[in-house]
């Protein structure tokens, strides 16, 4: 899968991504994938989706698409958004919704973390959208980079030094992840 990881300190967030494709027990390097990024941005969103690479397109497609309106400024800009892009998922990308009997909620089938000048944030598959404080990841190897930024995050000097901490741990233990590392900064809105 990934490990995508997202973090915020001194007024700057980083969202940094591993550059592996996995398919079952085939790996795809990043120097054999001319489209490696796990990152799409858009506007002054930069987002990091796991699950299947059909992910991707597919937002990259809905992202440009300016009648769709699309704005992860916010977590309730975020939720907005989801909202307006499940019927079409469905429709026009032929999502297949059905998720478990005892979900709550059709799923959209993709878990993402995302900066915007407003915040660090993390999406679900039934449309949870979270704001953190501090750091996040998504991804097979989320626990790692959790772990990894938990313990660097007080000494670390920028978001991006702690995004790094989480990849390279995920990188150095997850088997769907691996370097190098892509990264996207930006400085966030002090009025956020």
């Amino acid at each position: 899968m990934s490990t995508i990881v997202v973090a915020r300190k001194n007024n700057q967030a980083c969202i940094a991504a591993d550059t592996l494709t996995t398919f079952g027990d085939i790996r795809l390097p990043s120097a054999l994938d001319k489209h490696n990024s796990k990152i799409q941005s858009f506007g002054k969103t930069h987002m990091g989706i796991v699950g299947s690479a059909a992910h991707t397109l597919v937002a990259e497609r809905l992202f440009r698409d300016e009648a769709m309106g699309v704005d992860f400024s916010t977590r309730d800009d975020a939720f907005d958004t989801l909202l307006k892009l499940h019927p079409v998922l469905k429709e026009k990308y032929f999502l297949n919704a059905k998720d478990s009997d005892e979900d709550p909620y059709e799923s959209s089938q993709m878990d993402a973390v995302f900066i915007s000048q407003k915040g660090i944030f993390a999406m679900y598959s039934l449309r949870e959208v979270y704001e953190f404080t501090q750091f996040w990841a998504v991804g097979s190897g989320a626990t790692y980079a959790l772990g990894a930024m938990h313990a660097v995050y007080n000494s670390a000097k920028s978001a991006k030094d702690i995004a790094r901490a989480g990849v390279e741990a995920g990188a150095e233990f997850d088997t769907s992840s691996a370097t190098p590392i892509d990264f996207k900064t930006l400085k966030l809105n002090d009025k956020a």
